[in-house]
């Protein structure tokens, strides 16, 4: 039971997110109006890839310090989820932006950050794939992912507060918070973060579990 309650927790978060994300009552402001539901989907998976994409950089960390190439296995898999959540989060902004600015990818700058921080993790499969030897691939893609993350903090966090953007809580736009997440939306927005950020830990094991599986009987 104590390996298996935070698979029950995730369970439950995501099937209360999405019937109540879908059935409570949201604040009808101009211009995202219902859209604003979205809010319980397309945020968490940007907090899932910060996420995952942490847990990664943790472990090529201590793979460049310790050397083991299990290390390699987790930093790989968690790199992967994290960037299907990025994937997943930029076309349920695509969705949320063509219906709230009606455009599919409006040009904004935290848009084009995110689709840029994705794309240095699409290199980093790229450089994975392109080496055979494993000890070689393990190291250069610990140190390619510890660049990688940084491009990602700056391009999703830091790049976007810079600049004019239309997202709320960027480029001096007030946050959800200050204006359109009330008491009702945070009963359901924090459990949404958890819940995703739950069944992204839950791909990377499964993940991690069949690599190991698959590497013992080579």
């Amino acid at each position: 039971m104590r390996k298996i309650w935070w698979k029950i927790l995730c369970i439950v978060f995501l099937v209360f997110t999405v019937i109540a994300g879908f059935k409570i009552k949201v604040p009808a402001l101009y211009p995202t109006q219902e859209t604003l539901r979205n809010l319980f989907f397309h945020v968490p998976m940007w907090f899932g890839m910060i996420t995952m994409m942490t847990v990664s950089l943790v472990y090529s960390l201590r793979f460049l310090n310790k050397k083991d190439l299990k290390h390699d296995i987790f930093a790989q898999n968690f790199a992967h989820t994290g960037t299907l959540f990025g994937v997943l989060g930029f076309i349920t902004g695509m969705l949320w932006g063509k219906y709230t600015w009606g455009e599919w990818i409006p040009e904004d700058t935290k848009i084009i950050g995110a689709a840029v921080a994705v794309l240095f993790y699409f290199a980093y499969f790229i450089l994975r794939s392109a080496i055979n030897d494993e000890e070689k691939k393990a190291h250069l893609s610990a140190a390619y992912n510890v660049f990688a993350y940084v491009m990602l903090i700056i391009f999703t966090v830091i790049y976007p507060r810079m600049h004019a953007s239309l997202h709320p809580g960027n480029g001096g736009n007030p946050g959800f918070n200050a204006y359109d997440l009330d008491s009702t939306m945070r009963m359901v927005f924090y459990p949404a973060i958890i819940g995703w950020i739950l069944l992204g830990v839950w791909i990377c094991t499964i993940k991690i579990r069949i690599e190991l599986l698959q590497r013992s009987t080579i």
